[in-house]
């Protein structure tokens, strides 16, 4: 019976002495752990104190660098409405300046035009027995008549096609009785 009892209070021994043995050892690992949880517990106070700060320059800068866009974009804007209206003008005194030439070639041509009527010699002017056209008394519907047959020409008159060729025909005789 002794033997079981010595076998217990070893038992109890070791255990004892492994429990110490742990103690002796997780002491410096939880002296570590609590140093460690003062640098974090620093490091939390640190980055609460200056992260907002941080956090709300960076906001600002961010605001700012959209207000910058913002007034890039409107210049680009700006920039290109200038362009488009340099451009219109351009155009504008494009046209311009082509209704000058036009006009100024109008004014050269009526001015030559001008000076050699004015330095042509005049006409002898005839007098004539017509009435102005507005004096003339209209034509009565015969009168119309008679100036519409006068004015018509037969076929036999307009294509004398016959007459021609026989005219060469007997040039053609004439000249064989001539030899």
């Amino acid at each position: 019976m002794i033997e079981p009892l010595f076998w217990l209070g070893l038992s109890l021994l070791l255990v004892a002495t492994s429990l110490t043995a742990v103690l002796v050892a997780a002491i410096p690992a939880l002296q570590e752990l609590a140093r460690a949880a003062r640098s974090a517990e620093k490091l939390f106070d640190t980055l609460s104190r200056e992260l907002p700060p941080t956090l709300e320059a960076i906001r600002v800068t961010g605001l700012e660098i959209t207000d910058l866009t913002d007034d890039v974009s409107e210049g680009v804007k700006s920039a290109s409405q200038v362009v488009k209206q340099v451009d219109q003008s351009l155009d504008t005194v494009r046209i311009q300046a082509q209704n000058l030439q036009v006009g100024t070639r109008s004014i050269f041509i009526g001015a030559k035009a001008a000076w050699k009527n004015f330095t042509r010699q005049k006409p002898i002017r005839r007098t004539s027995d017509r009435l102005p056209s507005n004096e003339k008394p209209p034509l009565t519907l015969r009168e119309r008549e008679v100036l519409r047959q006068e004015n018509r020409r037969i076929k036999a008159e307009v294509y004398r096609a016959n007459d021609g060729y026989n005219d060469a025909t007997s040039w053609e005789n004439n000249f064989d009785d001539e030899d």
